[in-house]
C-alpha cells in the first residue's frame, strides 16, 4: 500500500513531532538547538499554545506514516488568544518558565521575557486581519507544495468562520520565507518599529 503525504488535523501524539519541527526551523528557517539548547522552548511560545487552545485550527503535514513533518498552527481571533495566553497557557508553563526579573543574558531568557508578554501579538495596524498562524515544515520537505497545502487547510478553515483576514510575522532576513508568503497572496502591513520581524497579511478568500 502506497502511504501518500497528506495534510490532516493535529492529533495529540504529534505533540513531540511538532516540537521537532518548531526545533529545526526556528533560528530563521533553520536548526536552533545552538542557539535555543532547551528543546522545549521555541515550541512552548510558537506551536503547542496554538495546538492547546485553538486545536481546531492546527493542521499537520503527515509523511505518510503517521509522523507529523510540518505544521500550520494559529488563532481566529488574536485579543481572544493572548488572553488565553496569559490566563491558561502560562500557568501550564510557568515552572518551567518562571517570569524572569533581569536584564536577558542569553536568547533563551529573551524567549522567555516574550513568552511572559503576549500582549506584544496586538497592534492596532493588524487589527484588520484578527487571525495569524506559524507554519513550519522540516527542510527536505519544503519548496515541494506542502506548504501551499497546509496554507489551503488553514484558510480553509478560517473562511468557514467568517473570519475576514490573517496576518503573521516573519524575521525579515529569512528571505526564502517572504517569497513563499509572496506567492501566497501575501502583502506587506506598515507596523511602526516592528524590530526584526516583517509583517504580512491576505485575506482568508481562496486566490488561483
Amino acid at each position: 500500500m502506497d502511504h501518500q503525504p497528506r495534510v490532516r488535523s493535529h492529533r495529540t501524539e504529534d505533540h513531540a513531532a511538532v516540537a521537532h519541527v518548531c526545533v529545526m526551523t526556528a533560528d530563521n528557517g533553520g536548526d536552533s538547538r545552538a542557539l535555543y539548547p532547551d528543546e522545549q522552548l521555541m515550541p512552548t511560545l510558537f506551536a503547542h499554545p496554538y495546538c492547546h487552545l485553538e486545536p481546531d485550527l492546527a493542521f499537520v503535514l503527515d509523511d505518510g506514516t503517521g509522523r507529523a513533518v510540518g505544521y500550520i498552527v494559529g488563532t481566529a481571533d488574536t485579543e481572544r488568544f493572548v488572553r488565553d495566553f496569559r490566563d491558561t497557557w502560562i500557568p501550564r508553563v510557568a515552572d518551567r518558565y518562571p517570569r524572569r526579573t533581569t536584564p536577558p543574558r542569553t536568547p533563551g531568557d529573551a524567549m522567555v521575557d516574550l513568552l511572559h508578554h503576549p500582549e506584544r501579538m496586538i497592534l492596532p495596524e493588524l487589527a484588520p486581519y484578527p487571525a495569524h498562524l506559524h507554519i513550519d515544515l522540516l527542510p527536505e520537505w519544503q519548496r515541494r507544495g506542502f506548504g501551499r497545502a497546509l496554507m489551503d487547510a488553514f484558510l480553509g478553515a478560517l473562511a468557514a468562520r467568517a473570519v475576514p483576514a490573517v496576518h503573521l510575522g516573519m524575521v525579515t532576513t529569512n528571505k526564502p520565507a517572504r517569497v513563499f508568503y509572496d506567492r501566497l497572496g501575501f502583502h506587506e502591513i506598515s507596523v511602526p518599529d516592528p524590530g526584526p520581524l516583517t509583517y504580512l497579511g491576505r485575506s482568508t478568500a481562496r486566490t488561483p
